[in-house]
């Protein structure tokens, strides 16, 4: 099986977003193309609770769905659907937000805040699918011990180890933590895009070295190789088929079209965003 190369690698910024929360970005509107179906990628790592506490206040999402996952904190979500929650580390939610749904995150404050949201794009077809909750709970991610790696498998397979099953696109996420001075390999779905983000610790792979908070995006192949030093490092394996499709992208909204924007955006103004 031959290994994937290396496609190219987008180190994060930092920035403040919602009302007045510091993270760092990653996947934004120009990464769109090469990581498909992967959209906006935020990176959460902070001690001081000044830093995210103040959250984000409801606002709204169309044609996307959004996938928090926590390692350390908490957070708590509520939408306009009625529904509300915490997610605690070591757990995620998966958001469809499809048609329209105002949605909430609070962070608390806590020791420290580490995960991160990835935004994956919803195919045309199922842009304006029902709005649906799932929280995905730390005992529904199980946990593999692989030689010098710990994979948490959030979804998809990992060795015949199933996570949960997304309902629109097939995408697979892992935490992997991997043991200093080791050499950890990856089976990948060929016909997917594959990156991996590097939460702590540096990483070798794919012949290049890269520092924390990296997106390292693969080309072709059926599998990856990742190599550690002197320090331990813990990543996010993302996998998911490319969608191909044009990409409308205004603020939390994603659609196909300039037309299907200005809709969803009209639709906002009047009130009737939100559909039966």
């Amino acid at each position: 099986m031959p290994y994937r190369e290396f496609k190219k690698a987008v180190k994060g910024r930092a920035t403040v977003d919602g009302a007045g929360v510091h993270l760092v970005r990653v996947l934004n509107n120009d990464t769109v193309e090469d990581y498909d179906p992967f959209l906006m990628l935020d990176s959460f790592d902070a001690t001081d609770p000044s830093l995210y506490t103040k959250g984000f206040p409801f606002h709204p999402h169309r044609g996307i769905e959004t996938i928090t996952y926590l390692i350390e904190g908490q957070m708590i979500h509520e939408d306009s659907l009625g529904n509300k929650g915490t997610i605690n580390g070591g757990e995620s939610q998966w958001m469809t937000a499809g048609s329209g749904i105002m949605h909430q995150e609070m962070p608390q404050a806590s020791k420290r805040m580490l995960g991160l949201q990835i935004w994956l794009n919803l195919p045309k077809k199922d842009k304006m699918a029902e709005p649906r909750y799932f929280d995905i709970k730390k005992d529904m991610i199980p946990v593999v011990e692989d030689g010098p790696a710990t994979v948490r498998v959030i979804s998809g397979h990992f060795k015949g180890t199933k996570g949960v099953s997304p309902k629109y696109v097939p995408a697979t996420l892992y935490d992997v933590s991997i043991k200093p001075k080791s050499l950890f390999e990856i089976d990948t779905i060929p016909t997917d895009n594959v990156f991996v983000f590097l939460v702590e610790g540096p990483i070798r792979t794919a012949g290049h070295d890269f520092e924390v908070k990296s997106a390292v995006l693969y080309g072709p192949g059926d599998r990856i190789e990742l190599e550690t030093k002197a320090e331990p490092s813990r990543l996010i394996y993302f996998s998911g088929p490319p969608l191909k499709e044009p990409v409308a992208w205004g603020g939390p909204i994603v659609m196909n079209t300039h037309d299907e924007l200005r809709l969803a955006f009209d639709e906002l103004n009047r009130g009737n965003f939100i559909k039966d």
